[in-house]
């Protein structure tokens, strides 16, 4: 019951700023696509450009739009609002107030990258994208929901949130396999990069995209972290009640 408490009440926040946040999870992605996609007319892989450059913008909105729905949010709620006090005291299970915010969060990257799929779909006629891109898609967003709870944790003003997406998000939107391939990186650093949630699902979403099989390797990885920064803002939370 919880869990269904917290997703209803992200689906009244959905629908009360249904306009702020498509045109949030629009701008940008779609500013990519007509920059790097349509003002760059190259290839990569011997394929169009757009056929490597779509599935990355797909991966990389997941990643955002569960990354802010969580962070920003759950700072202020904590910190100001004491929203977490609240929860702490009622008789909501902990696990299930974690659950509801981290599925909320991924449902609402699945939103933007469905958004992006939806404006490409005239351009990118020849790109596959089955029930398993949609997968990754969530379980790209469950990673990111986690790693937003964490640091909103950890936040000590409502500010850290938009450092901590400099610092974190920024970077892997643009290094992770999204809009250049990493073949080219140095050794050493392109395997650390390669390990990265975003690059698992770049690369499985666009095998998938180009026909391939995506494999089991990314699955791993991603549920590698989404068991660990799970287990910490569990660890978080209970710790924080027991104090």
């Amino acid at each position: 019951m919880g869990i269904v408490t917290v997703l209803w009440e992200k689906w009244v926040e959905f629908r009360r700023d249904f306009f702020k946040i498509t045109a949030a999870a629009l701008i940008t992605p779609v500013m990519y696509l007509i920059i790097f996609g349509l003002g760059i007319q190259t290839t990569s892989h011997g394929e169009p450009y757009l056929h490597f450059l779509v599935p990355g913008v797909v991966a990389m909105s997941t990643m955002t739009g569960s990354f802010s729905a969580i962070a920003q949010n759950m700072s202020v709620q904590r910190l100001y609002e004491k929203a977490l006090d609240q929860v702490m005291v009622s008789p909501t299970p902990l696990w299930q107030f974690i659950l509801g915010q981290v599925i909320g969060g991924s449902l609402r990257g699945m939103y933007s990258g469905c958004m992006i799929l939806l404006l490409t779909l005239p351009i990118s006629t020849d790109l596959t994208f089955n029930w398993l891109s949609f997968v990754i898609m969530f379980l790209n967003g469950l990673v990111f929901s986690t790693i937003a709870l964490v640091l909103s944790f950890l936040a000590k003003s409502y500010t850290d949130a938009p450092r901590y997406t400099s610092y974190i998000i920024m970077p892997m939107s643009f290094l992770c396999n999204t809009f250049f391939s990493t073949d080219q990186m140095p050794v050493g650093f392109r395997q650390v990069i390669s390990f990265l949630p975003l690059s698992q699902s770049c690369d499985m979403i666009r095998k998938i995209a180009n026909g391939e099989s995506s494999g089991y390797i990314g699955f791993i990885i991603l549920a590698a972290y989404l068991a660990i920064f799970g287990f910490i803002s569990v660890m978080f939370i209970y710790k924080k009640k027991n104090l």
